[in-house]
This record gives structure tokens, C-alpha cells and sequence, in this order.
């Protein structure tokens, strides 16, 4: 028993180790994999079975739970098994349905960003501001990537000096994202036009009641452009308004050009840039467009070559 413990608990301190060099904190799952490692160090097992995976799972509070249980035991089964094949990967969905994965960003050329925000200030309203909103807001969520949901929290004051000031972030975290000299004199324009609008609210970006639009509305108008312009069919995928956002985060890395240590290090900036309160989830940009993904093999592709050389 002592054997098995001590076996399965250092493949856990590996699968961890790995995990967080990634970036991730892994606090709750590396919880759950200890615990799994005490499961099978009980029944003197050393290596991951299918039958051992389901007992553990069915352990669970709830079919929920019994899920999360699956799926953390299965990922460290992927890991073992690619060192020794006696560590059995259960198949994928045998406590139901998994999770969906995150949808592939369409990332967007600086083309049809332009057309896109032209094709806004022909949105018709019941005031000449709501083609100015929705043209200067494409344009700053293309140009900082911020979330629509901080956009539209946005008031007046918070574009300071130094930047605009983020209040009301996804997590409740503010932030400061400095914005560039362009980016700027496109809103002091605009706030020009908006401070026109009698009775208006201090909401930044306003439609002709003096309130910002709702998200829902600035989907809908965002879906019908891109439609209009051919980048999204009537009934099929294409850009969605939050490809904004993608666009702008891999643009910035796709610029550090092809030194992964450059990548590396702007990463971390735009982690926080973007306010994600993981790196984690920054970390997903490179696997989520093809050039940074080939960028990343030909570098491993080249790291191999010479090892072995």
C-alpha cells in the first residue's frame, strides 16, 4: 500500500507541477487529485483504471460532482498514459455529456473592422447620437479589447489621463487600460456629440433616451452589420460582437513576431490588460488561431530537432 501511495500521489505532483508552469492556480483540482490518489493508494492501485475512475466518481455528493470527479481523474489519466499505456483513459462522456468546448474566435483584419464601424454610422435612431455610439464603441472594443459589459459601464469621468478606468469588470475588479492617442481624440470627439443630448445620464455611450443600450441591442445591431457586409450568413456562424475582443488580444500577440519568449513575456501584460484573472485563460489565444499555434510547433518542432541533435 505504501508503494501505491507513494506512486500515485507523485504522478498527482507532476500532473500539478505541469499545470500551474501553464499558468493555472489548480487549487480546487489538485484538492480533488490528492484525494483521488488517496482513493487508489486504499485499494493498493497504482495505476489508473477505468473501473477505479468510475468508483471514484460515483463517490459523489451529486451527478454534478460525480462529473467534475470524471473529468479531473480522466485528464490525469491522459497524462499518465502518454509515459505508460497501463494507465487506462476512460472514454470521454460516460457520466454524461461533457462540458462545450470554448467556440474558435473568427479573428477579424483591420479591413473589416473599418467597414464594419463605417456601416454603423448608417444605423438609424431615434437621435443622431446612436450612430456615434455604436461606431465609437465597435471602435474601442476593437482597439482594447474590453468587454461589452465594461464598455457599456463606462461614465463620462472614467476616461481619465491616464486612461480609462474600469469599474465594474467581469470579476469586480477595476482596472486601469491605458488607450492610445487615437483612441482618445475618437472619444473626446464623441463625448463633444454626446454632451449635446439633454437629460442624458452620465453613462459614457448613450442612445436618444440618454442611457447606454442594453447588450442584448448592441448584439443585435453588431449581428445585423456583419450580415449586411457578408461576414456572417443568415443562419450560420461568423464574427460575434465579442471577436472584438478576440481579435484585439491576438493581434497583440501575433505582433511580437515569432519569439516565443517575446510571446511570453507580453502575455503576462495582456493578461492583465484584459482583466483576466487567470493567465490561463490569456493562454488560450495561442492555441485558438493558427498562427500562433504554428508558430508554437515550429519552435517545439525545432527545440526537438536540436535536443536530439
Amino acid at each position: 500500500m505504501a508503494g501505491g501511495r507513494i506512486m500515485m500521489h507523485h504522478d498527482v505532483d507532476r500532473f500539478v507541477q505541469l499545470n500551474r508552469a501553464l499558468g493555472k492556480k489548480f487549487v480546487e483540482r489538485e484538492t480533488s487529485l490528492r484525494a483521488f490518489a488517496d482513493f487508489a493508494a486504499e485499494r493498493s492501485i497504482e495505476h489508473v483504471t477505468v473501473g477505479l475512475v468510475l468508483e471514484w466518481a460515483g463517490g459523489a455528493s451529486s451527478p454534478t460532482a460525480a462529473q467534475t470527479r470524471f473529468e479531473q481523474a480522466r485528464a490525469l489519466a491522459v497524462f499518465l498514459h502518454a509515459e505508460d499505456a497501463r494507465h487506462e483513459i476512460p472514454a470521454a462522456g460516460l457520466l454524461g455529456r461533457t462540458r462545450r468546448k470554448r467556440p474558435a474566435p473568427h479573428i477579424m483584419t483591420p479591413r473589416q473592422i473599418s467597414r464594419i464601424m463605417q456601416e454603423a454610422l448608417k444605423v438609424s435612431g431615434r437621435a443622431p447620437i446612436s450612430p456615434l455610439t455604436y461606431h465609437n464603441l465597435f471602435g474601442l472594443l476593437a482597439s482594447t479589447g474590453l468587454r461589452i459589459s465594461e464598455a457599456l459601464s463606462l461614465q463620462c469621468d472614467d476616461l481619465t489621463a491616464e486612461g480609462l478606468l474600469v469599474r465594474k469588470s467581469k470579476f469586480g475588479k477595476s482596472r486601469l487600460v491605458p488607450i492610445h492617442t487615437s483612441t482618445r481624440a475618437a472619444l473626446e470627439r464623441y463625448l463633444e456629440a454626446r454632451n449635446a443630448i439633454r437629460s442624458a445620464s452620465d453613462d459614457l455611450f448613450i442612445l436618444g433616451h440618454g442611457h447606454s443600450p442594453t447588450r442584448t441591442r448592441v448584439h443585435v445591431v453588431f449581428v445585423r452589420i456583419v450580415r449586411k457586409l457578408g461576414y456572417r450568413s443568415p443562419t450560420g456562424p461568423g464574427p460575434r460582437l465579442h471577436d472584438l475582443r478576440h481579435t484585439f488580444a491576438v493581434r497583440s500577440l501575433e505582433a511580437c513576431g515569432s519569439n516565443p519568449q517575446a510571446v511570453l513575456r507580453h502575455i503576462k501584460a495582456l493578461s492583465t490588460y484584459l482583466g483576466h484573472v487567470e493567465i490561463a485563460n490569456t493562454y488560450w489565444y495561442l492555441e485558438a488561431t493558427p498562427v500562433l499555434l504554428k508558430m508554437i510547433a515550429s519552435t517545439a518542432e525545432e527545440n526537438w530537432i536540436g535536443g536530439a541533435a
